[in-house]
């Protein structure tokens, strides 16, 4: 019995298709999609502060629902993390457009506000900013509030094809989130790199928002059957990924999609 499955093996087996058929048994194309921009501003706030945050979040609404209406944005939102730690972000804000542009301009009005510079901002204990890009995403039109947003953050092994995102992204992971997508499980995804590059090369982001907690076990189940139902999806993931860098994060998430 073999037990170990080369790395060549596994890409050319994910180049060939093998593991293209979608969870209805029916084979489907998964192609790239312009791409998409969104900037993340992370703060880290004192529990005493936590209903002033909220409070402030009011203050950009109004900037984030113009760029919507005008078409700089295609979606904004907060999250609030769910499994803290130590030095971790407490809160996030986040604006989605469709060029790097859209994404400053908006970023500059926040600043003409004074948005960036309030209060309960200036009690944060640590902040930081990410820009990142996304070919792979799709989403439902409307707004939702008290949702769920599970990330999962990945870097790659140095052996692995300049197209690993690629491949993952079309043979795996879009084919099974867009069927939640399809199910209402989930409300948008998105798979993702950064765009301005604060981390180390090779890292990888893969986002959903769940329409509802039964919406993540929804999920993790349907992983678990595709798993079973194409085997070699596991190891070929494995082969091409750090197993160390491997990170979760569980938001409660408020969000508008165009």
């Amino acid at each position: 019995m073999i037990k170990r499955i080369s790395f060549l093996t596994l890409t050319l087996l994910l180049i060939l298709g093998i593991s293209r058929v979608s969870l209805h048994g029916q084979t489907s194309e998964v192609k790239e999609k312009p791409p998409m921009y969104t900037y993340v501003s992370d703060w880290n706030i004192p529990r005493a502060q936590w209903a002033d945050m909220e409070k402030a979040g009011a203050g950009t609404q109004a900037i984030f629902e113009k760029a919507l209406a005008s078409g700089t944005l295609v979606a904004y939102g907060s999250d609030l993390n769910m499994v803290h730690q130590p030095d971790g972000a407490t809160h996030d804000t986040w604006w989605s457009a469709m060029s790097m542009a859209g994404l400053l301009h908006v970023l500059a009005e926040i600043h003409k506000s004074g948005g960036a510079t309030s209060t309960v901002l200036s009690s944060s204990t640590k902040h930081w900013d990410s820009v990142y890009v996304s070919r792979y995403y799709n989403w439902h039109a409307g707004s939702w509030k008290d949702v769920y947003t599970h990330a999962s953050t990945y870097r790659f092994k140095a052996d692995a094809p300049d197209d690993a995102l690629d491949q993952l992204a079309k043979n795996m992971i879009v084919p099974l989130l867009e069927k939640q997508l399809a199910d209402g499980n989930i409300h948008e995804y998105d798979i993702d790199t950064q765009a301005v590059h604060t981390e180390a090369p090779g890292t990888f982001y893969i986002f959903y928002i769940a329409a509802n907690a039964e919406g993540l076990d929804k999920v993790s189940d349907a992983l678990r059957e595709r798993l079973k139902s194409n085997p070699l999806n596991g190891p070929a993931f494995s082969a091409m990924t750090e197993f160390t860098a491997h990170r979760d994060e569980l938001e409660m998430t408020s969000a508008t999609y165009k």
